[in-house]
């Protein structure tokens, strides 16, 4: 009897021992499905037997209800994305560029994010938005204009994608857009015409120049011929002076001669030569000399 009392006794403890191994094993897993870590730049959506609950767990060490609930990380920081596209304009030119776009989702509606487009919403909403805006956009504008409204056309094309991308709670923080490309033949096109403009531009510049020019010349003529004006009217009223002076004494033109006379006689021929002035008589006395002079030098002060 001794001896089946021993033999019972080692399965009997290797049974307590399994029983406390196996709720020690379960304990572990409980505790580890009820601990869940948020990684930085994440936010954990939590989902409850497969629906998704409305609240969304911060960054950081969470406690969860065990095999009911799982979250699930999505990543909130900032992400680039880039797309091709191409699209017609207005008058019908093929035009090709790229989109680059820097993006992140709303980190409060990331549970709405993952409930209406899933992990991989990049591809689902993201490259249909860029190219159904780049369509939608440059059938705007003229092949020409996107070209000479470079900027604006960039602009529509970036708000088109912004309002589409923020409606599924989506930010976007920069939109870039390379150039537009076009055929061969019609860059040629544009690129003769923008320098036909140019050319323009230069003879108007030049055409403005010219008439700056004869606008000058027409001032100083009309202030020569206003000069000239001045100039004769002096002179006529000069003349009428010395006139009126001739007339009230004949003198005058007598003593301005003797006044520039350089000493020598001028040389007359002919009977009818008129004296440069009179020389006194041999037969005058030099008191009627001198006073003939002081006489005459009277009546050129009067």
């Amino acid at each position: 009897m001794s001896y089946g009392r021993m033999s019972r006794f080692p399965s009997y403890n290797i049974g307590k021992i399994a029983a406390v191994v196996i709720t020690f094993i379960v304990i572990i897993v409980v505790m580890f499905e009820s601990v869940v870590i948020v990684e930085a730049g994440h936010r954990g959506v939590v989902l409850y037997l497969g629906a998704v609950e409305n609240r969304v767990l911060p960054e950081g060490v969470h406690f969860i209800i065990p095999f009911a609930e799982q979250v699930v990380q999505m990543e909130v920081r900032t992400q680039k994305f880039q797309a091709e596209a191409s699209a017609a304009s207005n008058d019908l030119q093929e035009v090709q560029t790229v989109i680059a776009l820097n993006y992140m989702i709303d980190p409060t509606e990331a549970n709405r994010v993952y409930q209406l487009l899933g992990v991989n919403y990049a591809d689902r909403v993201i490259s249909p938005t860029i190219q159904e805006a780049v369509k939608a956009s440059v059938a705007k504008f003229n092949a020409e204009e996107l070209v000479t409204k470079r900027e604006t056309a960039k602009g529509v094309i970036a708000q088109a994608i912004r309002n589409t991308l923020t409606s599924n709670n989506i930010i976007v923080e920069n939109v870039f857009i390379t150039d537009f490309k076009f055929s061969a033949s019609f860059a040629a096109q544009i690129e003769q015409k923008v320098v036909a403009f140019q050319k323009f531009l230069t003879e108007q510049n030049n055409l403005r120049a010219v008439r700056v020019i004869a606008n000058q010349n027409v001032v100083q003529a009309e202030a020569a011929a206003r000069a000239n004006i001045a100039k004769a009217s002096g002179e006529a009223q000069a003349i009428e002076l010395i006139t009126g002076q001739l007339r009230s004494s004949p003198e005058y033109l007598q003593w301005q001669a003797i006044n520039k006379w350089n000493g020598q006689l001028p040389y007359a021929s002919g009977s009818g030569a008129v004296p440069f002035f009179q020389l006194p008589s041999p037969q005058s006395q030099p008191t009627n000399q001198t006073n003939q002079v002081l006489g005459a030098q009277g009546q050129i002060s009067r």
